[in-house]
């Protein structure tokens, strides 16, 4: 089974079905597969957020019900006693992102339901103090996901990368503060999903900066930054020791002022070709040291995705030592490409 944003189904089913994956059942957000070889790899995908060996679901208003089967389809299973040490339990995108304010989140739902689950299995199966903890590298995970609020999917992926870590593929942060935008969790995503090693006193250049969310995690993290915006930034961050903002398109500016960055985030509301020429004329002059790209390609419609191939060819003729595409989980109809220059 896999989830991933409401809307990008068409495309995790492209996805699967060239890895050899056949469609079992879908909603919006969610995917079930099945493949001849049990010994296949988990489907993947630049728009999947998180895939899971699907063994078992259950449907009814009774819950106690859903987990003596949850129970008994992984004892089944597991023969032996292999004590899963990780919960995650989370719905299903039921909206698309940002339509009615829609994000995806641990709601209290998944709370309550983990909780009971977590009551009522036995430690020979679920070993777990807490639900939605992040989980441990290498170690497997157990995955209730939501379909409906009496509709549940259960299965089991081992945890890899960062997305895999996260319960639902949803990082949890909790700013100290209340962000000025939402792309404070956007950027915050993407430098962890990257692995991109940014250190305090590090000067990054945000293209498309207002009103300053990604700005504000970056100087949060002790950088220096440039942010380029025409538009306003909010005071908060204007104000900032380690901010200075331009208010300029980044494309009108001599190749100088990029001249002692080393990392770039881009988050510009243009089309795709257009964000790529501004990128491209700046990480390609000789005097710009940037080593690292986190670079949204905004869609605008899921039918453009058709175009990726052609813009991940263009980044590579950048000469990239590395480029990674994945739609976030904060991403709206867009995806996001970390791309390691030097």
């Amino acid at each position: 089974m896999s989830t991933c944003a409401n809307g990008a189904e068409s495309w995790v089913k492209a996805d699967a079905t060239r890895q050899g994956w056949r469609l079992a059942f879908s909603r919006p957000g969610f995917v079930t597969l099945k493949h001849d070889d049990p010994a296949a790899d988990l489907p993947s995908g630049i728009f999947i957020r998180r895939s899971c060996h699907s063994i078992g679901s259950g449907r009814g208003n009774d819950s106690n019900a859903l987990i003596a089967k949850l129970a008994e389809d992984f004892q089944t299973k597991f023969s032996g006693p292999i004590p899963f040490r990780t919960l995650h339990v989370w719905s299903r995108d039921r909206l698309p992102i940002g339509k009615f304010g829609f994000e995806p989140e641990l709601d209290a739902l998944s709370d309550a339901v983990g909780g009971q689950i977590l009551a009522h299995l036995p430690k020979t199966l679920l070993d777990a103090d807490k639900v939605n903890g992040i989980a441990e590298a290498g170690t497997p995970v157990m995955d209730v996901v939501l379909v409906e609020p009496n509709q549940w999917f259960w299965g089991w992926h081992v945890a890899r990368d960062w997305h895999d870590r996260w319960p639902g593929g949803i990082q949890p942060i909790r700013p100290q503060v209340e962000p000025v935008s939402r792309a404070y969790f956007k950027a915050a995503e993407s430098i962890a999903w990257s692995g991109f090693e940014m250190r305090p006193g590090d000067l990054a250049v945000d293209v498309g900066s207002s009103p300053g969310g990604a700005s504000g995690l970056l100087l949060e993290m002790g950088l220096r930054v440039l942010g380029i915006d025409p538009a306003e930034m909010d005071p908060s961050i204007n104000e900032h020791p380690n901010f200075q903002h331009v208010r300029a398109r980044a494309g009108d500016l001599k190749r100088s002022v990029f001249g002692d960055a080393k990392w770039m985030m881009v988050d510009s509301n243009v089309k795709p070709d257009q964000t790529l020429s501004t990128v491209e004329n700046i990480v390609t002059h000789p005097r710009v040291p940037i080593e690292g790209v986190l670079l949204t390609l905004k869609l605008g419609d899921y039918a453009m995705a058709e175009n990726l191939d052609r813009w991940l060819d263009r980044i590579q003729s950048w000469n990239p030592k590395d480029v990674q595409v994945r739609q976030l989980t904060r991403n709206r109809c867009e995806v996001c490409c970390a791309i390691r220059m030097r």
